[in-house]
C-alpha cells in the first residue's frame, strides 16, 4: 500500500501550541481554585475543570491534526472523536483530583501520572483512528510519544500541586510561564505521535466512516470552541476567585472580630435596640459571675437592676437605648453574682448599620483594684506616715473648703498652730527613732484631748502634722468661739506638759500655740497659717508653754525677726560678734579665779544685742554651729593672749548649746581650737546642761573624749532640769553651777536656801567644785558664804565686760597683789 506524505500548516501549528499553553494555564489556575473549595463545590469545580481542561487538550490535538495537510481528502469519525474527547476529560479529571489534595505520597503521584499518561496517549491515538485513511505506526516513535506524554503528565501534576500551596501576587506570572512549558510538552507528545504515523491510500471507505465531519467545518468548530471554553473557564475562575477572596476576607474579618470579642479582658455585652442581650464574651462571666445561659435573651435593664447599679454619670443613670449615636462613658459600682461590690468603668458603644442604630456593645471594665490603689495612693498622699494624721497637703484642702463654706454661711472658724518646745533637745540627745516615738505620743495626746473636749463634735476639729514637731488644727462649727478655743488650748497645753516615759526616764516638754480666727485674722489660707505662726512664735518668745491669739502688732515683730535673721547670717563675715567676759570670784579673798565667755552681737543698726535675742534664732536656722565654733576659738585665743602677757593663769568657761554638743565633730573642733591658739587644755572649761545628757550612751562617750583632752566639764543650771544623781556618778563632771533661779530669792525663801545648801554639801562630798551665779546683793553673798560656797559670779562683783575692761579692772589689782606678796616673802 502506497504511503502518503503530507505537510504542516505553520499557522495551525502555532495555533495548536497557543491552545495547549492556554489550556495548561487554565488548568493550573483551576488547580488553585479547587484547593480552596470543599464539599459539593469542590466536586463541581473538578467536573467543570476536567471538561474545560480536557476540551483544551483535545482541541490542541485536533488543531494539530488539521495543521497536517495531506494530498487527499480526509474526514473524521464522530464516534471516535467523542471517545477521544472523553479520554482527554478523564485524564484532566485525574490531574485536578490529584491537585485538590494538600499533601501527596510518591505512590499516589506515580499512579496519577500513569493514569494521566494513559488518558492523554489514548486520546491521541483514538483520535488518529477517527481519520478516514489507514494509519500505521513506527513503534520507536510511538514509545517516544508515550514517554513525552508521561513527562508532560508528571510535570503538570507537580506544577498543579506546587501552585495549590503557593499564593503570591506574582503567581499568575509563574502560572503563565509554567503553562508555556506544559503546552510545549503536550504539543511535543502530539507531534511525536504524528511523526510515528504512516498514512496510506485507502481503496475502500469503511462503513464506520459513513458519519463524517468535514475538516474545514471541524477546524472552525474546534478553534472557536477551544477559545470560548478556555475564556469561559478563566473568566468563571476569575469571578469566582474574586467572590471567594471577598468571602475569605469577610470570614477573616469576622474571625478577627470574634477573637477580639471572646478573648477581650473587658466584659462585652451586645444588646439590640430594645435592650435585649444578644451575646456576651467570657469576661462577663469572670467579672460579674453571670453565665451566658443565665443572661442571653434577657433585658439588660433587668440584669443591671438585679446587680444594683450605682452609676455616677451626669444624669445618674445608665442609658443605651436612646437616640444618641455618640459613645457614652459611665463610672459605676455594681454587685456581682458573688455579692462582691465592684468598681466598674462602662462604655456604651452604639452599633450603626447603614446609618441606623441597631444596638449597642456595652464594655465593662473591672477597675476595683485600680480604684483601691488610687484611693490608697491618695490616702498616703494626704496622710502623715508617722502619726497617721493629715499632712500639710490635706490641711490645705480642708482650709480651702472650710473658707468656701464659711464665706457662704458667714461663719467663723479657728486655725491653731502648735509647736513642741524642747523637742529638738529630745531628738538630738535620744536620737530620731526615740523622737518618732515621742511625736506619736504627742499626736495621741492631742487627739485624745480633742475627743474628750468635744465628745459629740470631734469631727469639727481637723488635726494635721505639718512636719517635725509642728501641728495644726482647724476648728469649725459651734466650737469655733474664743471661749471654746481657749478651753481647748489650755487642755492641750496641760496634756502636753505631762511627763513622757522614754528610755526608762521621765522627760518634760511644753507646747506653744498660736491662734488665728477667720475672718478677723485673714480670709485666705496663707494669711491664716502665717498669722497663727506669728502668734505661736510670740508665745515662744514670752517663755513658751502657753497660747496666744494673733494681733496685728505681731506682723511687725515677725518682720523684725526675718530682718534679724538676714543680718545674723552676715554677722560673722562682718566681724560683728564680740565676746564679753564675766569674772568668777573666790569668796575667801575676792580674787578672780576664772572668767565666763559670753557672746554679744554688735548689730550695725540696733547696737549691742544680748545672746537671748539672737541665739534662739541661730539654733532655729542652724547658724549655731558656726557661731559656737567661733566663740570657742575666740575664747581660747583671748585667754592665751592674757597668759602670754603675764595675766593670771585662770581658765575660761564656754557654754555649749545642745546642737553644738551633739555635732559629730565636737571633740575635733575643741582640739583644733586648742591647737590653733596654743591654750593648754586645763584652762578651758566647757559648760553643758542636764538636757544634753539624756542619752547616757552618747553623752558618756562625748564627755570622756573631752576629758581625755584635759578639758574640764561644768554642769550648768544644776537643779532646774532633769537632775539625776546618776549624772554625777557616771559622767566626768568637775564643777556644778547653781542656777540663778535658786539665788534670786534665797534671802526670803527657806526652800531656796535648803536647796542651795544641799547642792553645795553634795558637791563637796563628791569632791566637786561648786559655783553660784546671779549674785546681785550682799545678802545673797552672805548666805552663800555661810553655806561654804567658795566660788561665785554675778553683778554684785562685775557685769560681763569687754576684754580690755577685764584687763584694766582685774589684771592691775592682781599684779599689785602679786607684787605685794613678793615683797612680803622677800
Amino acid at each position: 500500500m502506497e504511503h502518503i506524505h503530507g505537510t504542516y500548516n505553520l499557522q495551525l501549528v502555532i495555533l495548536s501550541y497557543i491552545i495547549a499553553s492556554l489550556s495548561s494555564y487554565a488548568a493550573l489556575d483551576l488547580a488553585g481554585r479547587v484547593s480552596l473549595t470543599s464539599g459539593r463545590a469542590r466536586h463541581w469545580w473538578i467536573a467543570c475543570g476536567a471538561v474545560s481542561m480536557g476540551l483544551g487538550i483535545w482541541s490542541m490535538h485536533f488543531v494539530g491534526m488539521l495543521a497536517f495537510v495531506l494530498p487527499i481528502h480526509v474526514s473524521y469519525s464522530t464516534d471516535k472523536i467523542m471517545v477521544s474527547v472523553l479520554l482527554a476529560i478523564a485524564a484532566s479529571g485525574v490531574a485536578l483530583n490529584f491537585a485538590r489534595r494538600q499533601s501527596h505520597t510518591i505512590t499516589r503521584l506515580v499512579l496519577a501520572g500513569l493514569l494521566m499518561t494513559i488518558g492523554i496517549t489514548s486520546m491521541h491515538y483514538v483520535g488518529m483512528e477517527a481519520m478516514s485513511i489507514p494509519v500505521t505506526y513506527k513503534p520507536a516513535l510511538v514509545s517516544l510519544s508515550v514517554l513525552v506524554a508521561a513527562v508532560a503528565s508528571f510535570a503538570a501534576l507537580w506544577l498543579m500541586f506546587y501552585f495549590n500551596r503557593r499564593d503570591s501576587k506574582l503567581s499568575w506570572v509563574y502560572k503563565m510561564g509554567s503553562g508555556f512549558i506544559m503546552g510545549l510538552g503536550i504539543v511535543g507528545m502530539h507531534y511525536t505521535g504524528m511523526a510515528a504515523a504512516r498514512f496510506q491510500q485507502a481503496r475502500i471507505i469503511p462503513d464506520h466512516l459513513s458519519r463524517q465531519v468535514e475538516p474545514e467545518m471541524l477546524a472552525y468548530l474546534i478553534t472557536a470552541g477551544s477559545f470560548v471554553t478556555i475564556g469561559l473557564t478563566l473568566f468563571g475562575n476569575f469571578i469566582n476567585q474574586r467572590m471567594s477572596l471577598k468571602d475569605q476576607r469577610i470570614r477573616e474579618s469576622e474571625q478577627w472580630y470574634q477573637a477580639l470579642y471572646h478573648n477581650h479582658s473587658d466584659a462585652i455585652i451586645s444588646v439590640d435596640r430594645a435592650g435585649i442581650i444578644k451575646g456576651i464574651n467570657a469576661a462577663v462571666t469572670t467579672i460579674t459571675g453571670y453565665t451566658e445561659k443565665r443572661v442571653i435573651d434577657r433585658p439588660v435593664e433587668q440584669i443591671l437592676k438585679h446587680m444594683e447599679p450605682q452609676c455616677e454619670s451626669i444624669h445618674n443613670a445608665c442609658k443605651w437605648d436612646d437616640q444618641e449615636l455618640e459613645q457614652q462613658l459611665f463610672m459605676a459600682k455594681m454587685r456581682n453574682g458573688r455579692d462582691e461590690l465592684l468598681d466598674l468603668s462602662i462604655a456604651v458603644i452604639p452599633v450603626i448599620i447603614d446609618e441606623t442604630h441597631v444596638g449597642s456593645h456595652i464594655l465593662i471594665k473591672d477597675i476595683t483594684e485600680e480604684t483601691q490603689a488610687q484611693e490608697k495612693i491618695r490616702h498616703q498622699a494626704l496622710q502623715d506616715p508617722l502619726t497617721g494624721l493629715y499632712n500639710r497637703r490635706k490641711l490645705d484642702e480642708v482650709l480651702a473648703n472650710t473658707i468656701h463654706i464659711c464665706k457662704e454661711n458667714e461663719a467663723r472658724f479657728a486655725v491653731m498652730v502648735m509647736d513642741i518646745d524642747r523637742f529638738k533637745m529630745i531628738n538630738d540627745s535620744l536620737g530620731h527613732s526615740i523622737g518618732d516615738i515621742f511625736l506619736k505620743e504627742v499626736s495621741s495626746r492631742i487627739t485624745s484631748t480633742i475627743e474628750a473636749s468635744y465628745p459629740q463634735a470631734a469631727s469639727n476639729v481637723t488635726l494635721a502634722r505639718m512636719g517635725g514637731d509642728e501641728f495644726t488644727m482647724v476648728v469649725t462649727g459651734e466650737q469655733a468661739t474664743e471661749k471654746h478655743i481657749v478651753q481647748l488650748a489650755e487642755q492641750i497645753v496641760e496634756a502636753i506638759q505631762q511627763p513622757y516615759r522614754l528610755q526608762e526616764n521621765d522627760f518634760y516638754v511644753t507646747t506653744s500655740i498660736g491662734i488665728a480666727m477667720y475672718p478677723e485674722h485673714g480670709d485666705v489660707t496663707d494669711d491664716l497659717i502665717k498669722h497663727a505662726d506669728s502668734a505661736m512664735y510670740e508665745v515662744k518668745k514670752n517663755g513658751k508653754n502657753g497660747y496666744q491669739f494673733y494681733t496685728a502688732q505681731l506682723d511687725s515683730e515677725l518682720y523684725e525677726r526675718i530682718e534679724l535673721e538676714g543680718y545674723l547670717r552676715k554677722a560673722l563675715v562682718r566681724n560683728e560678734m564680740v565676746l564679753y567676759y564675766q569674772p568668777q570670784i573666790r569668796t575667801q579673798d575676792g580674787q578672780m579665779i576664772g572668767v565666763e565667755a559670753l557672746i554679744r552681737w554688735q548689730h550695725p543698726i540696733k547696737g549691742l544685742l544680748a545672746p537671748d535675742v539672737f541665739i534662739p534664732l541661730a539654733e532655729e536656722t542652724g547658724l549655731i554651729y558656726e557661731i559656737g565654733n567661733w566663740t570657742l576659738r575666740e575664747a581660747c585665743r583671748q585667754m592665751k593672749a592674757w597668759h602670754a602677757s603675764d595675766g593670771p593663769r585662770i581658765p575660761v568657761s564656754v557654754n555649749l548649746s545642745s546642737q553644738q554638743f551633739h555635732q559629730p565633730n565636737l571633740v575635733e573642733q575643741v582640739q583644733n581650737a586648742l591647737s590653733e591658739t596654743g591654750l593648754e587644755a586645763k584652762y578651758l572649761e566647757l559648760e553643758i546642761t542636764e538636757s544634753m545628757m539624756m542619752d547616757a550612751t552618747v553623752s558618756t562617750a562625748i564627755l570622756n573624749d573631752l576629758s581625755a583632752l584635759g578639758v574640764k566639764i561644768s554642769l550648768d543650771d544644776f537643779g532646774t532640769g532633769y537632775s539625776s544623781l546618776s549624772y554625777l556618778k557616771h559622767f566626768p563632771i568637775h564643777k556644778l553651777k547653781i542656777d540663778r533661779s535658786f539665788v534670786t530669792d534665797i534671802t526670803e525663801s527657806h526652800s531656796d536656801q535648803a536647796i542651795v545648801a544641799t547642792i553645795i554639801s553634795m558637791a563637796q562630798n563628791l569632791q566637786m567644785e561648786v559655783i553660784a551665779e546671779g549674785i546681785e546683793t550682799k545678802g545673797q553673798l552672805d548666805i552663800l558664804m555661810q553655806n561654804e560656797c567658795k566660788e561665785i559670779q554675778g553683778y554684785y562683783f562685775s557685769r560681763p565686760l569687754p576684754a580690755s575692761e577685764v584687763e584694766n579692772n582685774f589684771f592691775v589689782p592682781w599684779r599689785l597683789l602679786e607684787e605685794g606678796n613678793s615683797v612680803v616673802h622677800s
